[in-house]
């Protein structure tokens, strides 16, 4: 067990100028006790508090800042074995990876952690102040989604992360900045908005060294973002955004836990942030001291608090406001039709990467191959599966790993772990065969609502479900039609609404 260290700053100013390196480093290595002269990488508990504490000062969400560390780093070193930095072969220097940074002292960026630190951290607010990149929105500091661009720059606005594949359209999931906010999302457990870039947005040739050249200076998306968990004040009420543990001390041991908060049930922060006060655990979110309305005093980790009302965009005004086009999915889809009822929830689908196209369809009117999205292909159980988890649990089903020689067993474990009914299993041939068959509408409200409360209910109870909280337009379980096969045009629609419905419960 170590000191549970306190928060040199747990609030800041938003806004406020941005500081120089100048600031005494042997501020946040006393507040987080850490011996400079020591050449030694620090226990995670105090790696915590100097990337936290660096970050606040200088402005910067420390959920950025860690994520960076991270990334650049792995497992958050700086010194090898023979207490030298580590310096790779293209001369990234530590624990931030400063890298051709000629203002700052390179051998001091070498032999002092917390300067390096300072470096990494006045370099992204550098970056984030930069004129020549976008902005989102009205650029706060505070929400995490805003440091998109910021966060690019600190590896460089090169063709290699741009946020779109220019040839394919797709996302491109290997830009640095994405694996950096994915990193939060893991790390910090924390859902973040993938925000809605198009191809059009930016300009690049990809056999060219040339920076990225971006179509505007500023993007606008009607989402609902997120703040940073750093700013939380003493008394201030705060809602939980699932069913955190409530423990006694700051750490994840099973012998503290006093009991569980509901999903937007109400504390009212008591204190500033602490670290874990067990110094081995890698944690990069911090604890937070609450009382509940009955009294009760605990602990509750950063991640699953929220503001009462989160972070919401400003709604464009009628001019900014820009309609699908709909001749880009013409030219794409040989089978997209803009006047269907399915137009606009399949280019939600498809540009959130749920739904694809299939290649290579032979259409006997036009004797072509084309590339389709069968809008009216009946879904089987396995392949909603697939589409819902690209929605909920998009980096574990990345990462998902069979079971048996099953094909569909990695999908099938997660059904398993999130309570989920399935028909199919792999106990054998006839029970997986079920994993091939169209999928029922009232199956579908069953799955995602026994997803939703992580426990199974019956049909007609996730059908009310469905009713009583807008995911469905009919206003009775036989309206519903609980026996119609789902089409792909249908699970679109389905999803988005369910989305619509989690974000009202934020």
């Amino acid at each position: 067990m170590k000191k549970i260290l306190k928060p040199l700053i747990s609030v800041v100013a938003i806004g406020a100028l941005s500081l120089s390196i100048n600031i005494n480093q042997n501020v946040f290595a006393d507040t987080c006790e850490y011996d400079t002269s020591s050449k030694v990488n620090p226990d995670y508990s105090t790696m915590n508090c100097l990337l936290t504490e660096t970050a606040l000062r200088y402005n910067v969400p420390p959920e950025i800042v860690k994520a960076v560390a991270e990334g650049e780093s792995g497992n958050w070193r700086h010194f090898d074995q023979n207490g030298k930095a580590i310096v790779t072969a293209d001369n990234g220097i530590g624990l931030m990876q400063i890298t051709n940074q000629a203002r700052y002292d390179q051998e001091k960026l070498k032999s002092d952690l917390v300067y390096n630190i300072q470096a990494g951290v006045e370099t992204l607010d550098k970056m984030f102040n930069r004129k020549d990149l976008p902005s989102i929105n009205g650029g706060e500091r505070d929400v995490l989604e805003h440091w998109y661009f910021a966060i690019m720059a600190y590896n460089g606005t090169k063709p290699v992360n741009s946020p779109i594949v220019q040839a394919t359209g797709e996302r491109n999931v290997n830009a640095y900045q994405e694996k950096i906010l994915g990193i939060v999302k893991k790390s910090e457990l924390i859902n973040l908005k993938e925000l809605p870039f198009k191809r059009e947005h930016f300009q690049y040739d990809s056999n060219s060294k040339e920076n990225i050249k971006f179509s505007a200076l500023n993007y606008k998306f009607d989402l609902p973002l997120t703040e940073s968990k750093y700013f939380f004040k003493t008394n201030q009420k705060v809602s939980a955004t699932a069913n955190p543990k409530f423990r006694s001390t700051p750490t994840t041991n099973n012998d503290n836990i006093k009991g569980t908060l509901n999903k937007g049930e109400m504390v009212t922060i008591t204190g500033p942030f602490v670290y874990d006060e067990v110094s081995t655990k890698k944690n990069h979110f911090v604890w937070y001291p609450v009382k509940r309305s009955d009294g009760s005093e605990g602990y509750v980790a950063s991640s699953y608090l929220e503001y009462p009302e989160m972070t919401t965009l400003p709604i464009p005004s009628p001019a900014e406001v820009t309609k699908p086009d709909y001749a880009a999915y013409t030219k794409k889809y040989a089978d997209f039709n803009p006047t269907a009822w399915w137009k606009d929830d399949m280019i939600w689908a498809i540009d959130r990467g749920l739904i694809k196209g299939y290649n290579d369809e032979w259409n006997a009117k036009t004797k072509k191959y084309e590339t389709q999205l069968q809008p009216n292909r009946h879904l089987t159980e396995a392949h909603f599966l697939t589409i819902f988890f690209r929605y909920a649990q998009k980096d574990e089903l990345a990462n998902v790993k069979g079971t048996s020689s099953w094909s569909r067993s990695g999908i099938y474990n997660m059904a398993e772990k999130y309570k989920m009914p399935v028909l199919a299993n792999e106990k054998s041939k006839e029970s997986r065969a079920q994993a091939e068959n169209g999928i029922k509408r009232g199956k579908l409200a069953q799955l995602i609502v026994s997803y939703h409360l992580g426990k199974q209910v019956s049909e007609n109870e996730a059908i009310q479900f469905f009713i009583d909280n807008g995911i469905t337009t009919a206003t009775s379980i036989v309206e519903y039609k609980p026996n119609q096969i789902l089409t792909r045009a249908h699970i679109s629609a389905f999803i988005q609404r369910y989305e619509s419905f989690e974000l009202k419960q934020k």
